[in-house]
Formats: C-alpha cells, sequence, structure tokens
C-alpha cells in the first residue's frame, strides 16, 4: 500500500500539471493579442511625463514623427493615446464621435466647476446634453450672438481710444494686456450685464478669473499617479484651488442675487437687453419641472462662458497681430483693404466685416498656426474600440494635437510660413468639418462659441489695423520678435506684445 501510494501521488500530481498546462498554453493561445498604437519606452511611476516637455504640443509632434499619426503614451498609470493627423482626428471626432464623447474626471475642473455642472468638463450623458442645448439654443445662437453687436462695437471702439492715450502718454503700448481686457470687458457685459473697473471689486474678480483659467491649465500629480496626491498639499496646489473656488464662488453667488433683485425692465420680457445670467435664470425659473437647472450649474456655466470667451479669443488676437509685426507685407495688404472698405468713415461696423476676405484669411490663419487650445480638452474612451487598425481600451484618455495637425507638412504648404493667402481660394474653414483646421474642436464636443468669440477677433482686429501703424519698440526689427509660447490650457506668448502705435488719419 505504501509503494502504491508512493507511485499514484507523483503520477497524479504530474497529470494535473500537464492538464494546467494545456488549458493555460490554450488559453493564452486562444486569446487574440491586442494590436496597441506604437509606443516610447516609458520609466517606473511617471511613464511618458518626461519626455512632454518645456511645451508639449512641440514635443508631442516631434514625438509623433517617430512613433506615428497615433501614439501610446503613460501618464503616471493613465494610459494616453495621442492623435496627431487628421485622419485620426476625423476618426475619433466624427466616425466614432459617440465612443470618444466623453471627459476624464479632472480633480481641478471638478472643484472649480462644481463637480464639472458646466458644458466643457462635464462627462457625456443626458445631463451634458441638456446643457449643451441650453448653451447653444439660448445663449450662442446666430439671433443671440447678434443680439450683442452694440456691445462688441461700443467696447473695440474703447480699445481704440485706450491705445491712442497710451500712445500718446508713453512711447510703448502694451497690446497683450489691452487686448485681454477688450475679451473680458466685452464677456462681462454680455454675461453679466456689466463692466468690473479698477475698484477693489473689480481688481479682485479680475485676479480670480485669471487664476481660474491658470488653474485649468494645471494637470496635478494627483491626477495620474493617485498616491502622490500628498505632493499637491505640500506645493500649495490644493490650497489656492479652495480659494480660487472659494472666491470665485462668492462673487457669482452675489452676481445672482443681484440679478434675482433686479427690477425687471418692460422690454426684457421681448428678450432685448438680457445678459447671459438673466436668460440662464429665467430658464430655470421656466424649466423647474421639465429640467430643473441649479444655480450651480448656472454659475458653472458662466464660467466656462467665461474660459473660453476671455482667454481664447484675447489670445488669437494676441497671436495674429504678432504674426502681423513680423510680416510686414502681410500687414500693408490688410491694411489696404480695412481702410479701403472703410472708405471716409470714421467707424467700422460688423456690417463692413463680410467684405473683408483678406481680414478673415488673416484670421483664419492665426488660428492655423496658433491654436487657442492646442492639444483640445482631453476625450476618453467609452467602450473598447478601433483607431486606424490600433485597439483602444474603454477608458483610455484621448489627447488631439490641433497644434501639430495644423502644422502638419502632408496638408499645408510650407505649414510653418504666415501666410493668409492660403486661405483665399480653399473652403477650408474652422467650423469642424474640416480636421485639418480644428482650433475649437469637432463633433459633439466641439466648441459651442465659435461663433461668438471669432466675430470679436475679426471687429477688433479690423479696428486696429484701420487706427493704427505699428513698430516694435526701440526700433526692433521684426524678425527679432520673441514667439516663445507660455504653456497651459490657453497658448499665450511667454512675452507680450508690445508696440509702438502711431494714429493713421483716415
Amino acid at each position: 500500500m505504501d509503494a502504491f501510494q508512493e507511485l499514484i501521488v507523483p503520477l497524479f500530481s504530474f497529470i494535473l500539471f500537464v492538464v494546467f498546462l494545456q488549458r493555460w498554453c490554450f488559453g493564452v493561445a486562444s486569446t487574440p493579442r491586442k494590436r496597441l498604437p506604437p509606443s516610447p519606452r516609458k520609466l517606473p511611476i511617471i511613464g511618458n511625463f518626461h519626455q512632454l516637455g518645456i511645451y508639449p504640443p512641440r514635443s508631442l509632434q516631434s514625438l509623433s514623427k517617430r512613433y506615428g499619426q497615433l501614439m501610446l503614451l503613460h501618464f503616471g498609470n493613465v494610459p494616453v493615446v495621442v492623435a496627431s493627423s487628421a485622419d485620426a482626428a476625423r476618426e475619433i471626432m466624427k466616425n466614432q464621435d459617440l465612443i470618444f464623447s466623453n471627459r476624464p474626471k479632472l480633480s481641478i475642473p471638478d472643484r472649480l466647476v462644481y463637480g464639472c455642472k458646466d458644458v466643457g468638463f462635464a462627462p457625456y450623458g443626458e445631463y451634458w446634453r441638456q446643457m449643451k442645448s441650453i448653451c447653444v439654443l439660448q445663449l450662442l445662437s446666430n439671433k443671440r450672438v447678434q443680439s450683442y453687436r452694440r456691445v462688441r462695437e461700443e467696447e473695440t471702439s474703447l480699445m481704440v481710444e485706450k491705445i491712442r492715450k497710451l500712445g500718446s502718454s508713453s512711447s510703448v503700448v502694451n497690446l497683450s494686456e489691452v487686448l485681454v481686457s477688450l475679451t473680458n470687458d466685452v464677456v462681462c457685459r454680455t454675461a453679466l450685464g456689466r463692466k468690473y473697473g479698477d475698484d477693489e471689486e473689480g481688481k479682485k474678480f479680475k485676479k480670480f478669473s485669471a487664476e481660474f483659467v491658470e488653474l485649468l491649465g494645471t494637470s496635478p500629480v494627483r491626477d495620474y499617479i493617485p498616491w502622490l496626491a500628498w505632493t499637491n498639499w505640500i506645493n500649495g496646489l490644493d490650497a489656492k484651488v479652495e480659494n480660487v473656488a472659494k472666491q470665485l464662488d462668492e462673487i457669482l453667488e452675489g452676481v445672482l442675487q443681484e440679478h434675482r433683485d433686479r427690477e425687471k425692465r418692460e422690454n426684457d420680457r421681448d428678450n432685448a437687453g438680457l445678459d447671459f445670467v438673466d436668460i440662464l435664470l429665467e430658464f430655470q425659473k421656466e424649466n423647474k419641472g421639465s429640467f430643473p437647472v441649479e444655480d450651480d450649474a448656472v454659475k458653472a456655466i458662466i464660467l466656462d462662458i467665461f474660459a473660453a470667451g476671455t482667454d481664447t479669443t484675447a489670445s488669437v488676437l494676441e497671436w495674429t497681430m504678432a504674426e502681423l509685426m513680423r510680416n510686414p507685407r502681410t500687414m500693408k495688404i490688410l491694411q489696404n483693404e480695412v481702410r479701403e472698405v472703410a472708405g471716409s468713415k470714421e467707424e467700422i461696423d460688423e456690417e463692413d466685416l463680410q467684405n473683408m476676405p483678406y481680414l478673415k484669411a488673416v484670421i483664419k490663419e492665426g488660428l492655423r498656426l496658433h491654436s487657442p487650445v492646442p492639444l483640445l480638452v482631453p476625450r476618453e474612451s467609452t467602450q473598447d474600440t478601433k483607431v486606424l487598425g490600433y485597439d483602444i481600451a474603454s477608458g483610455t484618455r484621448v489627447v488631439i494635437n490641433a497644434w501639430a495637425i495644423a502644422r502638419d507638412p502632408s496638408l499645408w504648404e510650407n505649414p510653418e510660413e504666415f501666410h493668409p493667402e492660403r486661405f483665399l481660394d480653399t473652403s477650408i474653414d474652422f467650423g469642424g468639418l474640416h480636421f485639418e483646421l480644428i482650433p475649437f474642436g469637432a463633433g459633439r464636443r466641439g466648441c459651442p462659441g465659435t461663433a461668438f468669440a471669432v466675430v470679436v477677433d475679426e471687429l477688433a482686429l479690423a479696428k486696429l489695423v484701420h487706427k493704427f501703424d505699428f513698430a516694435l519698440p526701440n526700433g526692433g526689427r521684426e524678425e527679432d520678435l520673441d514667439m516663445t509660447e507660455e504653456n497651459g490650457v490657453t497658448a499665450h506668448k511667454k512675452f507680450p506684445l508690445r508696440v509702438v502705435t502711431t494714429s493713421h488719419a483716415c
């Protein structure tokens, strides 16, 4: 018996091992191998963070030249697919738009915009659809955008007067500062019904608005390496986010109360003279049963409008003017067109813009070379899928490098040159249908405020070149103008654009 046991136990163990080995081998063989996008080598813990460089859009463009139009990176333990071609962008934002319409949950937007109750960062679903519909139909429709024409014309005229005064009292004008002030005043009047001046209240509002936009472009380590979340407490980031959220909430709470307390004028009943807060509060009142809109949602949408309507709009103007300064011939062509259309008129109005094709081409070229949000707000896949033959797992974060696509030599001749003429004989536009040019995104997640932003840029640019001639300080040469980008959710010049202005006799 003992001899039998000594024989049978090893034999039985061997049989079990063979069965297990067969099943394991069969299982491995029967599981189809995933075809992942090409990926550079990563480091432990941080993954590919070290390869982002000083200006990530440029670094990612460089990586894409080596690894392809669709590549897989790892930021900490988060897989991130980067799309750097029009074909890849079209597949993600058109052909599979629904699958890629979600947003990843990011800790800073989550805190600043009331648990992502806005439109920009809200996860895809019924809530987002309802809020997007409110923005598109109630706030940013063509009719509504046109209703604020007087505001835009008044504020751009005030901008001209400000530059004239600054130019007469000082030899140098900080044009970047003037343009931020312009877009801030336009958005304040349309969204809140009032401007914030240089008093204590105004300074507080501008300070925390600027910090809000800056924080949206910050990527805390906790979003990629959760166990290092404590570092945001050590470096003060958590405290800063908390303070900005608290201060802005107090300001916006006051704005809502002010609007509720204000006695409605008779013409408000006809929707004339309403600002965005008026419209949202009216919608809130009328839809308590069907789709209740909380105060936090109203405040979140207003913050969206500020982030998208001030910073990015000013950025487009800043870069376009900088490119015109570097290209005097292009500046002269534009000035000739604008001044010819204006004729003997003292002031340009928005109707004149329709007769300025070169100005519209200049704006497009500015948007092409300097996408206001160079890495579009990240998306997230909601199911396993294939893109350009590669397997993309559900929950993968997706970044579209609009900056790189707009400089792709296979799409654009001499892509690094500022050459507005390329848009005079083409139908390519920035509305989200042509994936060679997607500064405002495309598909379901495309920016609903494109028309609002572009008309401000066109009118401001027309008035600038109509009223002034520009030169660089201290006789600086155009080719020496520093065009270094500053990293952030919005791409600004690292150094403000300072110019010397001479009033043009109209």
